[in-house]
């Protein structure tokens, strides 16, 4: 390596030699060009970085003078204020997006989408084998199914409980694959008839499916089969036959489970679920995406008392109805979010001696990474892509000269990386307010590899309070969701997308269902996404993702499109509706200390992980210990919340500092037995969890943007070194 002293001096010497020795070796790149070109990409764009930000703070200060001086305000003066200072921009004549060569996961097909924090080599891949999972399972394991009574799962199989999920799962198929007569509860045997799939009943009788398209392919015999493989709107599910096995064995048609192609792609994601302050940490998330992409990441875990390896399933292969082999995937389509412009890291030491832009690093060690997938130089034959793509979803992007900056920066990547143009595809995250008003103009800017687009109410709702701060005081969290803004911003997103030519090229996805062993619920409610015209959707688990592929079985997303297509678009006047509280909004004090308790007690059981742990993204039992699956999105919103209600005198410094003491007790408790962790009290002035918690809601007022990340950076990096 002839790389000079002094740039091996601006380069940390692990990330370096993790670079040297487990990356490059599996690419046609010479290192000394790679790490000339790194630097030079490194010096180039950190001064456009810092100029977007720049602009950043210049614009929310225009803006924080502009409602100082107009507290009673119209609408439309304050829209033309907006454009005047560049906040919104023209918007140009239509046109759809030209993005090609993009995974059918991502352009043709609806379904759930799993995020994952990359530094949990076991999660993430969990995550990235749950585009298959057994629907049986996730009955019996949820409130799906009452938990009580005769019911009542326990460490013994419940035989009446496992009946209910057989009862369950072939309604489904009743629903879903009925049969030309009769139904699946009564079938005795099935066996395929040259291109047909036939059920028999006990009587001799016999029928075919309703839609005979339906059945795809089989495993074993045609006359005796021990899979039978279904599809619909795009989505496999696959009934596995077997009686002798612990189900099959005593049901009427043998079948021993059904298996739902779930989760069709995952973010593997380097941002808001991670807790990464240094080069010693992105080093290790590198590793694990390298061994995600390689194909050779394991996991060793113990589980009920047995040790156990997890790898990457391999893909599954059939024989279908004409007698050719059939494959299906057997992993979720990755794709990898990147962190936003705000950041620096200690990988990289630019030409003025400041910790680089972490967003311009991560763009090229990510896609680095990623390139050895399209050179097919992976293990057991696993791919990711097999159009020739490398996925990266790029979050906290405000306005189109933002989305510029990155697609600028991706192109100077694919030029060091030597690949073809546009080969890196970019996830725009819908989830800041300059964005979202601008959204046609950002998606124009990137029209060429834009993949992808999603709502993310919990930052959406943090960048709304934070530049509106000087506007006045917002509404409790719960109300916030139910101003005109938020339908304005959800449609807006479908709207928009479809409006680009987003059908059948592009996702269009909606945000996380928060509460994981909250099924039921789930069911019920989150079929709204698919019916909204957004084709994939986040859950927080394989199980949700199995739960929630069956409402993409019960709506046609792209049929649903269509209508939406001919629909009014959203106004934007509604959108940027300040959600402001009227100055004799009637708060009681009991409602505000609520408030203040919801929100600390969520703040610091997130922060208390994060901080002292080095855990991103976890289940943190809410005030009323349910479990919600939390990451620093939710800590922006609560933070910014808080800081907003202090600064309009809503509450006071006593009573906010009353309340965090309060709560930090409650926390500790919620936390007992749990392994590593801190108790905050009642040692609040020397426990970093607890500073920062002070730190957020007391300078959250002045954070960029509202950003938790230079805060809980500082005091993570305390905790590491103590």
């Amino acid at each position: 390596m002839n790389l000079p002293q002094q740039k091996q001096s601006e380069i940390e010497s692990g990330f370096y030699n993790f670079i040297n020795q487990e990356v490059l070796p599996h690419t046609n790149l010479n290192a000394d060009d790679f790490w000339f070109d790194l630097m030079k990409l490194v010096n180039d764009f950190s001064p456009l970085n810092s100029q977007l930000l720049a602009t950043r703070k210049t614009m929310q200060k225009q803006i924080d003078d502009w409602h100082r001086s107009h507290q009673n305000f119209d609408q439309q003066d304050y829209l033309k204020f907006l454009e005047e200072i560049g906040y919104l921009v023209e918007q140009g004549e239509s046109f759809n997006i030209e993005t090609e060569n993009v995974d059918s996961e991502i352009s043709t097909l609806a379904g759930p989408q799993l995020v994952v924090p990359v530094q949990n080599a076991r999660f993430a891949l969990n995550a990235a084998n749950a585009r298959w999972g057994s629907l049986y399972d996730a009955y019996y394991g949820t409130d799906l199914i009452q938990k009580t009574g005769a019911l009542k799962p326990g460490s013994d199989f419940n035989v009446a409980r496992g009946q209910r999920v057989i009862t369950l799962a072939k309604d489904f198929l009743d629903e879903v694959f009925p049969l030309d007569s009769g139904s699946h509860h009564d079938v005795l045997s099935y066996l395929v008839y040259y291109q047909h799939l036939l059920a028999f009943f006990p009587d001799g009788s016999k029928t075919g499916l309703k839609t005979p398209a339906q059945f795809i392919a089989l495993d074993g015999s045609k006359s005796d089969p021990s899979y039978l493989l279904l599809k619909n709107n795009g989505l496999h599910i696959g009934i596995v036959i077997d009686r002798h096995g612990k189900i099959g064995c005593s049901d009427l048609s043998g079948i021993d489970d059904i298996q739902v192609e779930s989760a069709l792609t995952t973010i593997i994601d380097f941002e808001d679920s991670i807790s990464a302050v240094d080069a010693e940490d992105k080093v290790e998330a590198y590793k694990n995406w390298l061994g995600l992409i390689k194909g050779d990441l394991s996991a060793n875990f113990s589980k009920d008392g047995e040790q156990m390896t997890r790898q990457l399933n391999q893909d599954k292969a059939f024989i279908d109805k004409d007698g050719e082999k059939y494959v299906v995937h057997g992993r979720a389509l990755l794709l990898v979010r990147n962190v936003g412009h705000l950041m620096g890291s200690d990988l990289i030491q630019d030409s003025e001696g400041n910790n680089a832009p972490e967003g311009i690093i991560d763009a090229a060690i990510t896609a680095l990474i990623g390139s050895i997938d399209l050179q097919e130089k992976t293990n057991n034959n696993i791919r990711n892509s097999r159009s020739g793509s490398i996925y990266i979803v790029k979050p906290k992007m405000h306005g189109p000269d933002e989305v510029a900056f990155t697609c600028d920066l991706f192109s100077r990547v694919e030029e060091m990386l030597k690949l073809q143009p546009n080969t890196i595809k970019l996830g725009i995250m819908d989830e800041e307010r300059r964005t979202s008003a601008n959204l046609k103009e950002c998606i124009r800017v990137a029209k060429s590899r834009v993949v992808f687009i999603n709502t993310g109410f919990l930052d959406r709702t943090g960048d709304e309070i934070h530049t509106s701060k000087e506007a006045g005081a917002v509404y409790p969290k719960a109300l916030i969701k139910t101003l005109p803004w938020f339908d304005a911003y959800e449609n807006n997103n479908v709207d928009v997308g479809l409006a680009c030519g987003f059908s059948g090229k592009a996702q269009i996805g909606k945000g996380m269902w928060a509460m994981p062993d909250e099924m039921k619920k789930m069911m019920k409610e989150k079929i709204q996404h698919p019916l909204s015209g957004a084709n994939t959707a986040w859950v927080p688990s394989p199980t949700a993702a199995i739960l929630h592929a069956l409402h993409y079985h019960q709506v046609d997303v792209f049929k649903e499109q269509l209508k939406i297509a001919k629909r009014p678009a959203a106004k934007q006047t509604d959108l940027l509706t300040l959600p402001i509280m009227p100055s004799d909004y009637p708060l009681s004090l009991e409602e505000i200390e609520k408030e203040l308790e919801n929100n600390i007690q969520g703040i610091l059981g997130y922060v208390v992980r994060w901080v002292e742990m080095g855990i991103g993204c976890s289940k943190v039992p809410d005030i009323n210990n349910v479990g919600l699956m939390e990451d620093r999105a939710t800590l922006r919103i609560s933070s910014q919340h808080i800081a907003n209600w202090l600064k309009h005198n809503i509450c006071s410094t006593e009573q906010v500092n009353r309340i965090m003491r309060n709560m930090a007790e409650i926390v500790d408790k919620q936390n007992a037995g749990v392994s590593g962790y801190q108790n905050m009290s009642p040692n609040y002035e020397t426990n970093y969890a607890f500073q920062a918690a002070e730190a957020l809601i007391f300078e959250g007022e002045d954070q960029p943007n509202g950003y938790t990340e230079p805060l809980l950076h500082e005091y993570r990096m305390f905790a590491k070194i103590s």
